[in-house]
């Protein structure tokens, strides 16, 4: 997961930078220092990208559960598409997940090592770019729904591949959309060219807000102890992969993908064209943000019309990640977020519950998976032919 730290942008060229800009003046070369009023505009504006897709993620998950209880196939649910549909993370993923995102961190830490950065990114610019495409447009979807008046006329298109023919036939691709969708994915287009070709940081933070707002609504844990077990693996993930060791700073460096949200601390001074950056990876804003949307969840199943877990836990990731900034600040080292974003949003909601009396309740909440739903489902209609 990368870490909140003080950095330029992660292209080849910039990291050279970066690494000139720290070194002594024994070299001759000057050390970047920012302004007071540039860096707190860069950590403010960090902190305000990473409240956005926690809180509307959060917001649009609730409306991602209700479709998921209505079907997959309920077309007015807005989540007409497979893709579209949550993905639940169970006790057992969430064991294996720190496992599995540190073979994969070490593997991106060899593969830069060895291979041309240059030849590396390329890749992943042409990967990331078909996925940022689909992940903004994903995000717009709602908002242009919204624009568009009522008497737009808003055809209907479903793209169908089949395999074989009669009773063997079989469905790959079932995907449906409307013009409002064509509409997004243009847009998102243009945004995913402009950050092919410029590498700009604004296109790559529209790109990584977008990822961050779909990994909140479409990650959804199945309950608070699943979400006990992830912070917790990753909370020793990340310190043992930036306190430990190099691998997490270099990789961050060097993997130029929006994986991470960044913001000029050099903007007042250069505008748009900065290239000093202060920079939050996406794991640092998905991770504890599906968590706060799972308690957003517990909120709505309560119905008691509050929100109580929902608020108390945004309100300690605002806490936790404004520690990590000043820790950082005043230390002059990159920090693992999730050191002091876990126990802050693990620690405040179980706080509140043991205060309302309601734990036993919070950790008793179970969200159940499609599969279950309709095996229920078939179990009950079994029952009833059989009565």
């Amino acid at each position: 997961m990368a870490e909140a730290e003080q950095a330029p942008a992660s292209t080849p060229e910039t990291g050279a930078i970066y690494d000139a800009l720290n070194t002594s003046a024994s070299n001759g070369t000057a050390k970047f220092v920012a302004t007071p009023e540039g860096t707190a505009l860069a950590y403010g504006s960090l902190v305000l990208m990473a409240l956005l897709p926690i809180f509307f993620g959060a917001l649009r998950s609730v409306t991602c559960s209700k479709s998921k209880e209505l079907g997959e196939n309920d077309f007015d649910s807005g989540y007409r598409n497979g893709s579209d549909m949550p993905e639940t993370i169970t006790g057992r993923d969430a064991a294996r997940f720190p496992i599995i995102a540190s073979c994969t961190l070490f593997g991106l830490y060899l593969f830069f090592k060895v291979f041309s950065q240059e030849y590396i990114n390329l890749l992943l610019s042409v990967y990331f770019f078909g996925l940022g495409v689909l992940a903004l447009s994903h995000t717009m979807s709602p908002l242009m729904s919204r624009i568009f008046p009522e008497s737009f006329p808003n055809k209907q298109f479903q793209l169908l591949f089949t395999q074989g023919t009669g009773e063997s036939k079989e469905e790959i691709v079932n995907y449906e959309f409307d013009t409002k969708n064509l509409v997004c994915l243009v847009i998102s287009t243009f945004v995913g060219v402009w950050y092919l070709l410029k590498k700009h940081w604004i296109a790559n933070n529209l790109f990584g807000l977008a990822f961050a707002l779909n990994g909140v609504e479409l990650l959804h844990l199945n309950n608070v102890s699943t979400g006990c077990i992830l912070l917790g693996g990753l909370f020793v993930y990340d310190v043992f992969w930036v306190f430990g060791t190099n691998v997490m700073v270099t990789v961050a460096k060097s993997f130029e993908a929006p994986i991470k949200l960044v913001f000029p601390q050099d903007l007042l001074e250069k505008g748009l064209g900065a290239s000093n950056f202060a920079m939050l990876g996406l794991g640092d804003i998905v991770i504890p943000g599906i968590f706060i949307a799972l308690l957003l969840r517990f909120d709505v199943s309560l119905k008691k019309n509050s929100r109580t877990y929902f608020y108390s836990s945004f309100l300690a990731y605002i806490f936790g990640l404004g520690l990590t900034i000043f820790v950082m600040h005043t230390f002059k080292h990159a920090q693992p977020a999730l050191l002091y974003l876990v126990p802050a949003c693990v620690g405040f909601p179980v706080v509140v519950a043991l205060f309302k009396g309601e734990l036993t309740e919070m950790f008793r909440y179970e969200e159940v998976q499609p599969e279950e739903e309709a095996s229920k489902d078939d179990s009950t209609e079994a029952e009833k032919k059989d009565q």
